[in-house]
């Protein structure tokens, strides 16, 4: 099967390859959460984004490889779900955002702030803080040497529009802001963009709706 990024809950996951580093996408959880399993090329480390919900299908994903390293995007509690269980059962490190580990009940031994760099093996994830959805999130963006970026936008960025603010006005300023200059801004049309929930898209299908989404107001 071609990769498509369409998963469903249940169904089977989907892995994307690129020329260093894997990138296997399944759903889980009564919220359709989207989880990421990135495996490098070279070394076989894994990287797991989201440990959100069903443990025991997630670590079966992950398999007899381990993982180093769990990253949460934010701290709202369907992204994080399964994290305890996966992080026993595994013994990876935890990686988030400062301002939101109080709010992940799983303790941050790996803080990541804005700039800083998430290794999986011998490939690399620069870290964007996105405030708005919540105070602490992150994108995650992964710079192919063979070919266009690769961006993990949590609840930041989804096909259609940003992530929910609750109709709070600087929020959702704050957030559409962060997410036009550091991601929209920087990154070309071909990013290949991987939400927290939902179906892939990419910066170029969504680059013309920014005016109409700073107008609506979500």
């Amino acid at each position: 099967m071609s990769y498509n990024g369409n998963v469903t809950v249940g169904g089977p996951a989907q892995s994307h390859e690129l020329a260093h580093l894997t990138i296997t996408k399944i759903a889980v959880g009564p919220f359709n959460n989207n989880c990421y399993l990135l495996r490098c090329s070279s070394t076989g480390e894994q990287l797991l984004i989201d440990a959100a919900a069903e443990p025991e299908r997630l670590i079966s994903l992950i398999g007899d490889p381990g993982i180093a390293t769990v990253v949460t995007t934010h701290q709202h509690a369907d992204h994080w779900g399964a994290l305890a269980d996966v992080i026993e059962a595994t013994g990876a490190r935890h990686a988030a955002h400062p301002i939101d580990a109080e709010g992940i009940p799983s303790p941050v031994d790996l803080p990541v702030e804005d700039g800083d760099t998430v290794l999986v093996g011998e490939c690399s994830l620069r870290a964007v803080h996105l405030v708005g959805h919540t105070p602490g999130s992150i994108a995650l963006i992964y710079d192919d040497p063979e070919g266009p970026p690769h961006v993990f936008t949590g609840d930041c960025l989804f096909p259609g529009g940003v992530g929910n603010t609750q109709k709070d006005a600087e929020r959702f300023d704050t957030l559409i802001s962060g997410v036009t200059t550091k991601l929209f801004d920087v990154l070309p049309d071909e990013t290949w963009v991987y939400p927290g929930h939902g179906s892939d898209t990419t910066i170029g299908a969504e680059r013309p709706s920014i005016d109409e989404w700073r107008d609506r107001g979500w």
